[in-house]
């Protein structure tokens, strides 16, 4: 890969990152808006003053995440080691003002050409990102058809599980006092100086023009991406690809140099169409010569990893697999500028390549380009019963599939009553991952769903509702006070369903961990969202993956929405690890039907979906107000989900509703 970049600049393009690095690891314990003040580096949890004694550090050569990229951008090796000690051993605030500054000047390196270059870099990224917006149109219609699903879905729920917003359940006061100690509001908590400096764009960006921010973006994904040999032996990084933790620094480098996330979107699209223009001349090339295993060798030596397509050890010819027109189209334009960045393709390669991607007969997916093992996810749909589990597959969702999106999202429904219901509340949403709805044990769910929606309907509960007597529900559950014996009586017929849901979201969540770990989704950052005991799934998926320390690269982020779960008997710190970015744990209050539900597991021990969780870097957020009952969730997580503004890297809940920030 060629470089627009000179060598000085290169050098603190790496440093930047090898800083974002370190910061993104600082907060998964310690999240932007954290109150606590205290050394970023004991923050990361590290006990030794030097980088080179503590392989827990992202930044350590162990962690195989910064010498490949130093690798790749041609830093002289004898830099590696003062590179990773800057990023580790003191505050980033100390020293990205400077490497910006490094990135900004101009020497006798920087030609004429190379500026040119820049420019037609923005260009293309401009032109890539106006091919993925969505029409206002289809926005439109989205929106129409989650509104009637939200009336359908109003139409079929009691009355006594919608408590009107006015009548929130009062907190017992153990959680009252919990809420009041261990939240703080993201707008007013006093941010440490770390934590500010972090969320804005740094002083010294305004010194870079806007070619110069992109191409730094640019080269420093591409270098993600490239496939370097590992000399590190003990290298806990044994996947290639594209790992979240990077993609978690390039975020926060991106908020660093006032760049919108949409255009780094629009960049690995950008890749993945170099990685199957590389791949697909590679592979003529190979025919030509009929010496494919020294091409092959050569070839991946210097490629990128995302072009190599390696599964099972071999090399998959990508003949396509961008079916969009206006993707296609957009890559014909860019083929000029693609061709300047990957010079052994030039122009007309990526011009063919283009034409290429406009069909789709004989394509195959980018998601295999990047190690996705045959059909990839849609094609996991399991052929046999495993662990009691009979129903397990995934349904895209969305117009992203085959189109070059390197980040993945599987969304997780708990609370159905009839399929629809797994993938209508995730369709409004709008985003650039390639995404997909996970089917599970539907006949369990449904019963569940439909014995809870039955006993709500009841006279019983309807009575106990008129009468005021839910609202002291969770209180009840909390303090472990004697239940009412017509409530006890009453709730005894959900009891073995609700168990066996249990039980089978835990066995959902290993096999879930298994598809990441062959790596089905292909090794690409996946974001996991999941409400009711579709939060269990994810949550027991990050247990298993934590069995691992190789399991650090897979998840990027996740949102937890009224989940089953408690958090005085199950070990979140060990799951919120298994998360690059942000962790989210998004609670109600009023969630009685929950508390009910929950009850035989729960007594004192707490229940993250009515609670927020007391655990350094999950992101807690009360969505009382947006709640009026558990099946709301069905509806409302779209909104929730908006209000979340995910793409940004810092904490953020807009609304009404407090945001709440541990």
């Amino acid at each position: 890969m060629s470089s627009f970049l000179t060598p000085t600049q290169r050098y603190a393009a790496g440093a930047l990152l090898g800083l974002a690095l370190q910061q993104a690891q600082i907060h998964q314990t310690r999240p932007l808006g954290s109150s606590i003040e205290e050394d970023e580096r004991t923050s990361s949890g590290s006990s030794s003053d030097s980088v080179s004694e503590d392989p827990q550090l992202w930044v350590h050569e162990n962690s195989g995440l910064l010498r490949p990229v130093f690798k790749s951008l041609k830093i002289e090796n004898k830099a590696w080691t003062g590179l990773e000690e800057t990023a580790g051993s003191s505050p980033a605030k100390h020293h990205v003002g400077a490497f910006l500054r490094l990135i900004s000047e101009e020497s006798a390196e920087s030609s004429a050409d190379m500026k040119d270059a820049e420019l037609a870099l923005s260009k293309a990224v401009d032109v890539m990102e106006l091919s993925m917006e969505t029409t206002s149109e289809t926005s439109m219609s989205k929106k129409e058809k989650h509104r009637e699903y939200e009336n359908k879905c109003r139409e079929k729920c009691s009355p006594a599980d919608m408590q009107p917003n006015s009548e929130v359940v009062d907190v017992p006061l153990q959680a009252q006092e919990l809420k009041n100690c261990n939240e703080l509001s993201i707008e007013q908590t006093p941010y440490g100086s770390s934590s500010k400096f972090d969320e804005k764009p740094v002083e010294e960006v305004a010194m870079l023009n806007y070619p110069r921010k992109v191409t730094v973006l640019y080269e420093l994904l591409s270098a993600c991406l490239t496939d370097t040999p590992e000399d590190n032996k003990k290298s806990t990084r044994k996947r290639k690809g594209y790992d979240a933790r990077h993609r978690v620094a390039l975020r926060l480098l991106a908020t660093w140099l006032d760049i919108q996330w949409k255009k780094v979107e629009a960049m690995e699209i950008m890749v993945a169409c170099s990685a199957m223009a590389l791949s697909k001349e590679q592979a003529s090339k190979e025919e030509e010569t009929q010496s494919p295993k020294s091409q092959w060798t050569k070839w991946k030596r210097g490629g990128i990893i995302g072009a190599a397509a390696l599964t099972g050890g071999t090399l998959m010819a990508i003949t396509g697999g961008l079916a969009a027109p206006a993707i296609a189209a957009g890559f014909s334009a860019l083929a000029p500028t693609l061709g300047t960045i990957i010079p052994v393709i030039g122009a007309s390669g990526f011009a063919a390549a283009a034409s290429a991607a406009g069909t789709v007969a004989g394509s195959v997916a980018i998601a295999a380009s990047f190690g996705a093992a045959g059909a990839g996810l849609t094609g996991s749909k399991m052929a046999r019963r495993t662990g009691s589990v009979d129903e397990f597959e995934f349904k895209a969702i969305g117009e992203n599939h085959n189109q070059g999106r390197l980040a993945v999202e599987i969304l997780v429904s708990g609370f159905v009553f009839q399929e629809e219901d797994f993938i209508s509340p995730w369709e409004g949403q709008n985003n650039n991952l390639e995404r997909y709805a996970l089917q599970w044990e539907s006949k369990n769910l449904i019963a569940v769903s439909t014995a809870i929606q039955d006993w709500l309907t009841s006279s019983i509960a309807l009575s106990m509702m008129k009468q005021g007597a839910m609202l002291t529900v969770l209180s009840t559950l909390m303090t472990a006070l004697a239940w009412p014996a017509t409530l006890l009586a009453a709730t005894d017929f959900i009891d073995s369903k609700w168990t066996i849901a249990l039980d089978r979201s835990d066995k959902a969540g290993k096999l879930l961990a298994e598809v990441l770990q062959k790596g089905l989704q292909g090794n690409r950052p996946v974001t996991l969202i999941g409400y009711s005991l579709g939060a269990r799934v994810i949550f027991k998926c990050l247990q298993y993956l934590a069995e691992t320390e190789q399991n650090a690269e897979l998840v990027e982020r996740v949102v937890l929405l009224g989940a089953p779960i408690s958090f005085r008997d199950e070990n979140w710190e060990v799951a919120r690890k298994m998360v690059a970015g942000r962790f989210v744990n998004a609670f109600s209050t009023n969630d009685w039907t929950l508390g009910v539900a929950f009850r035989a597991n729960l007594l004192t021990k707490g229940l993250a979906g009515i609670q927020p969780v007391d655990v350094p870097g999950i992101e807690n957020v009360d969505v009382t107000e947006l709640i009026e009952g558990h099946s709301s969730y069905l509806w409302v997580t779209e909104d929730i989900l908006d209000r979340l503004e995910l793409d940004t890297y810092y904490p953020v809940f807009r609304g009404s509703p407090t945001e709440h920030q541990k």
